[in-house]
């Protein structure tokens, strides 16, 4: 499963070392023409290997949910539907992100990555989630750990928010209640670097901003590290659905997570009914 998702990681790689067009799409506000070299790349492999993909870029290629035998929560008001592709036997379906950070990527700022999640009938089963930038690998198998580059992982161990530093998505309206903050832009690498302990946590501050593209890989490499991933309005983050859209907080502990959770639900309380 590692090799085929390596396999795709490394076309997308080399496709993008290959393009010289970054920008935007004449007719977007969102995608970008690295995006979709980057998705056809990764495409090209998934398929061969008889994989379903639900991809930010192209949407849901292959067999529907209820085909493929995946047993999560759906989200009913999304309006989303499988595309069937035909001929795909694996049961296997992997939730792409080619390019996670493609405004980061476009503009020359060093943090961008592909995320990939193999998803079977109990939920997400491999990852592998690459930094193309530096080349740092991040996987993870369900029930056998994580590793960046091969090596073991764990998170940082912190328990506090208050001595914790925390990485962002959006601008929230107050501070929270961390030691110290940053705002990367790319969630993938962000909640990676929850499960490596380079970051004690990551909250999405936006409005269910997120695709469950960006967060899918780098929760089961979290979760396999011994970090902590949860929707901060209690919702199933495994749901294969294009429309679908969450709000990811990861941490260190479940401690720093209760916190967390907890101090942005009551910044957001004047703002109630604006969210979700």
């Amino acid at each position: 499963m590692l090799d085929v998702l390596s396999r795709a990681a490394n076309a997308i790689g080399e496709r993008l070392a290959a393009t010289n067009q970054w920008g935007l799409l004449a007719d977007s506000d969102h995608q970008h023409h690295s995006d979709l070299a980057a998705d056809a790349a990764g495409l090209a492999v998934l398929h061969e290997a008889d994989f379903s993909v639900l991809s930010e870029e192209s949407g849901f290629t292959g067999r529907s949910d209820s085909e493929s035998g995946f047993t999560g929560r759906s989200d009913s008001e999304s309006g989303f539907t499988g595309r069937s592709a035909g001929g795909n036997d694996s049961g296997i379906t992997v939730v792409l992100d080619p390019l996670d950070g493609s405004t980061n990527a476009a503009h020359q700022l060093s943090w961008y990555a592909t995320s990939l999640c193999a998803v079977d009938k109990d939920g997400p089963l491999a990852a592998l989630v690459v930094n193309l930038v530096n080349g740092q690998r991040y996987e993870a198998v369900r029930g056998l750990g994580a590793r960046r580059d091969g090596r073991p992982i764990a998170p940082s161990g912190a328990t506090m928010l208050a001595e914790s530093f925390v990485g962002i998505s959006a601008l929230p309206p107050r501070n929270l209640g961390w030691s110290q903050f940053r705002c990367f832009g790319a969630a993938a690498l962000d909640l990676c670097a929850v499960a490596d302990g380079r970051l004690d946590a990551f909250v999405d501050c936006g409005v269910d901003a997120h695709g469950v593209w960006d967060y899918l890989g780098a929760m089961l490499v979290c979760q396999e590290a011994g970090a902590v991933v949860a929707d901060a309005w209690g919702r199933d983050l495994v749901v294969l659905e294009h429309g679908a859209r969450r709000t990811p907080v990861g941490a260190s502990s479940q401690s720093v997570l209760d916190q967390l959770v907890e101090a942005r639900a009551e910044a957001y309380e004047p703002m109630k009914g604006q969210e979700r």
